[in-house]
C-alpha cells in the first residue's frame, strides 16, 4: 500500500456514549468497542457496544473488537453488537472470512497482526487477499494469558513499514502510540490509520485535552 501522508485516526476502548462523542469531536474516524478479551483494558458488553454504535453517525466507523478465533461465533457478536467493522484480535481457526461475508455482507474485515519476527510479515502477506484492512499491533497470542491488544507497547516500526510496502490494503498502526512519537510514526511507517488507547486516557477515562494536543501534534 502506499504511503500515507495524513492518517485517520481510530480511538479504541470507547466505554460510553459521552467517549465516542468526545472522540468524534476532536476528529476521530473510527471507534474501537472492545468485548470480551484474555486481557487488556476497554472491555464492555455486547450490549452496551451495541449501544454506543447506534449513536454513531456515519461516516465515522464502528469496530468490534473480538478475541473469538471461530467464524459463526463473531458473525453472532455481530449481528448482537451492530458495528459497520469487525477487528480481529486473533488468528481466525475455525471459518473463514469468506463465511463473514457471506453472512453479513456489509461488514468491514479489519485482521489484527502483532508485529513480532519477520513471520508477521509473511501472516500479513497471507491474510491480505481476504481482507479489508490489517491493524499491526503489540500482542503477544503466545503467553500463558494472551495479549491482543491494549499494551501500550511499541514494536518495530521498520518491519511495519515493511508490511505497509508489501500488501495491497490499508493498515493501521497500534501499540504505544502518543503525542511525543506520532509524527515519527508517520514519518517511518506512514500508515492509513492511528490506532489509540492509552495515550489519550486518564485513569482510565478518554481525555478531551490529550486528545486533542494528539490532534495537534498530527497535524
Amino acid at each position: 500500500m502506499e504511503r500515507t501522508a495524513n492518517p485517520r485516526v481510530k480511538i479504541c476502548c470507547i466505554s460510553s456514549i459521552e467517549e465516542a462523542w468526545i472522540a468524534i469531536r476532536c476528529g476521530a474516524s473510527a471507534l474501537g468497542l472492545v468485548s470480551q478479551m484474555p486481557s487488556g483494558p476497554g472491555v464492555i458488553s455486547e450490549e452496551l457496544i451495541a449501544k454506543i454504535a447506534a449513536c454513531v453517525p456515519p461516516p465515522i466507523a464502528t469496530f468490534l473488537l473480538t478475541s473469538s478465533q471461530d467464524a459463526q461465533e463473531i458473525i453472532q457478536q455481530l449481528r448482537c453488537c451492530r458495528t459497520n467493522t469487525v477487528q480481529i484480535c486473533d488468528r481466525l481457526e475455525s471459518g473463514s472470512y469468506q463465511d463473514i461475508r457471506n453472512a453479513l455482507p456489509g461488514i468491514s474485515i479489519v485482521q489484527v497482526i502483532h508485529v513480532i519476527t519477520e513471520k508477521s510479515l509473511d501472516e500479513a502477506i497471507s491474510v491480505a487477499p481476504y481482507i479489508d484492512a490489517i491493524l499491526l499491533d503489540s500482542g503477544n497470542q503466545s503467553l500463558p494469558i494472551k495479549e491482543l491488544g491494549g499494551t501500550g507497547r511499541l514494536h518495530d516500526w521498520n518491519l511495519s513499514a515493511k508490511i505497509r510496502e508489501q500488501v495491497n490494503v490499508p493498515i493501521f498502526l497500534a501499540g504505544g502510540l502518543k503525542p511525543e512519537n506520532v509524527a515519527i510514526a508517520v514519518q517511518q511507517v506512514a500508515p492509513f490509520g492511528l490506532d489509540l488507547c492509552s495515550a489519550v486516557r486518564t485513569n482510565g477515562k478518554l481525555d478531551e485535552n490529550k486528545l486533542q494536543l494528539f490532534f495537534q501534534q498530527l497535524k
